[in-house]
């Protein structure tokens, strides 16, 4: 799993992008590594989580690579002049969006203001572009223009009520083509260019990762952001009034608000009724276009198909029900508090009833994959008609094998895991293994440091999680002595592991093919180094360099011995 913002190369403009992606192709196939899994790549406006697409169907232009020939126009001395602009960026071990937006849009920029002087056989093949996905992309193009003559922090919900409706909104952008219709549909033209950029550099990836064997794996987030292009123009669809999320997890949590409430993700619930009442269109459409890409997907939030946790309220109110009763918060809210939509697991008749929902929901969903393979992140607490009938449909599920004991608290044998499974120790959400490993070893020191009520409450559970992988992977339990540091000969021993599971498929961060600690995401919070990890290193110094090509080697050594190959 590589985080498409996360792999470096030489050259390139303080983030990931899709030349990156094809050197680490390379890699697979040459060590037989058989998918590179990604997070998101829609479109995000200003937000740097991939979970916050404003188009379901727009790519993001963040990814693109923007060298001599990648995008037409662009000459050697504009990439030069755009990467002194960003050194501090491309050296720099987070991502830094906000410059590297601003650089690429100027690169974009410029390359559209030439392209009426491309070859004609480009300008035929982007003219071509905008007939065949005139779908999604006339809405999309006017909902960009109208980001960008409103100022793209205001969300269109804080646009003039002359742009609040879709009428009124393309009546707003005609008034103006009167007025300059050659200055409107410049702009226009412009969003569409950059988005026939994106796919024509991601289908060229598609077509490298098929040549080479090595699957490219998408991910498709549960929900689309509440000030979405999609939103905006098919409001039909969703419950405005409600927000996804999850519930409190009874466990520690450092944000007031997660504990106490849960999660709120601020994306709008469908209107499953009317969705299903078309066809499912809206997700059809979906899923056809990610498949053009991707050959293998993650649904995300697979347990939203059946029933999802609602939030009465936008993420921004949050801090309004800190430390707020049930009460105290139904009395300033309209009497309305979080709650499952449509109905709770709580007798046999709705768990029917809801298993019968997300039947008829990722049913919808398969027709539309052309085959395509789906991963269903089935985490969290996992209603018990949920796994069985993920197998009924085909679709795999989820193996974490710290998370997967049988009722003795020993952990199930990785020949046990279903064959249709995927198995991973973690995921963007999660600590890395070695970081898992290495996080218990620190709560064990800090309570034989400063014992107190909290550190034995945690001490319990880490030697808990320590036992538990080291069951699941052979490695030898101490009885007296403490638990061995985060070795070298622990890192294989669960990769192998791993591996040698009867699952289909086998993942590993890419922090934990070299031991990285680093992590993705800290669910529940926002900022901070959230979505920015980048790769220390290129991939070129990674195979130039003993040790870390020693990790590879191994890797590839693994993938053979387990016959995974």
């Amino acid at each position: 799993m590589i985080p498409a913002f996360s792999p470096r190369r030489e050259g390139d403009l303080g983030i990931g992008d899709t030349l990156a992606l094809r050197e680490w192709i390379d890699w697979a196939a040459e060590r037989q590594v058989g998918f590179i899994q990604l997070l998101p790549i829609n479109e995000n406006g200003t937000e740097e989580s991939p979970y916050s697409g404003i188009s379901s169907a727009a790519l993001d232009p963040i990814y693109l690579a923007c060298d001599v020939g990648e995008i037409p126009g662009l000459r050697s001395v504009d990439i030069a002049k755009a990467r002194d602009q960003l050194m501090s960026a491309q050296t720099s071990s987070l991502v830094n969006y906000p410059a590297v937006r601003a650089v690429k849009r100027n690169l974009l920029e410029l390359a559209w203001a030439k392209f009426e002087n491309a070859p004609q056989s480009m300008i035929e093949e982007f003219a071509h572009f905008r007939q065949t996905e005139e779908e999604w992309l006339g809405d999309y193009g006017l909902f960009r223009f109208l980001m960008e003559f409103h100022g793209e922090k205001l969300t269109w919900d804080q646009w003039p009520a002359s742009c609040q409706t879709p009428v009124s909104a393309r009546e707003f952008v005609a008034g103006l083509r009167q007025k300059d219709a050659e200055q409107v549909d410049y702009r226009i033209g412009y969003f569409a260019f950059v988005q026939w950029l994106c796919f024509r550099q991601w289908l060229a990836l598609r077509a490298h990762a098929d040549a080479r064997g090595v699957k490219l794996m998408g991910d498709v987030p549960i929900g689309i952001s509440w000030h979405s292009s999609d939103v905006f123009f098919a409001r039909e669809e969703f419950r405005l009034g409600w927000c996804g999320g999850s519930p409190p997890e009874g466990m520690g949590q450092d944000d007031p608000f997660f504990q106490q409430w849960g999660q709120n993700w601020g994306i709008p619930l469908y209107r499953w009724d009317h969705m299903q009442s078309n066809g499912f269109t809206w997700w059809q459409k979906r899923i056809k276009r990610l498949t053009r890409i991707f050959q293998i997907y993650r649904l995300d939030h697979i347990l939203g198909f059946y029933r999802i946790y609602a939030f009465p309220w936008r993420p921004e109110r949050n801090h309004e029900f800190i430390g707020l009763s049930r009460e105290q918060a139904a009395s300033i809210n309209n009497g309305l508090l979080p709650d499952w939509s449509l109905r709770p697991d709580d007798t046999v008749e709705n768990k029917a009833a809801n298993r019968d929902d997300g039947d008829i929901r990722l049913r919808a969903i398969l027709s539309a994959s052309d085959g395509a393979e789906v991963i269903a992140e089935d985490l969290g607490w996992v209603p018990d008609y949920v796994r069985p009938h993920l197998l009924d449909l085909g679709i795999t599920g989820f193996r974490i094998p710290h998370w997967d004991c049988n009722e003795n608290g020993h952990p199930t044998p990785g020949n046990a895991f279903p064959e249709n499974s995927f198995a991973t120790y973690s995921t963007h959400d999660h600590d890395p293994v070695n970081g898992i490993w290495n996080g218990c070893l620190r709560v064990i020191q800090q309570h034989q440091e400063n014992p107190n009520e909290h550190t034995a409450w945690a001490v319990g559970g880490a030697n808990n999680t320590l036992r538990i992988l080291s069951e699941f992977a052979g490695i030898p339990i101490p009885h007296q002595a403490p638990w061995p540091p985060f070795t070298e000969g622990v890192r294989l021993r669960l990769i192998k592991a791993l591996f040698a599971s009867n699952s289909r498929y086998a993942c590993l961060m890419i922090t934990e093919l070299f031991g990285l600690n680093d992590r993705i995401n800290h669910p529940g919070t926002s900022g901070g180094q959230n979505w920015r990890f980048r790769l220390p290193w290129t991939l070129t110094e990674i195979c130039g360099d003993p040790t870390l090509e020693a990790n590879c080697r191994k890797l590839a050594t693994i993938i053979s011995i387990t016959r995974r190959a």
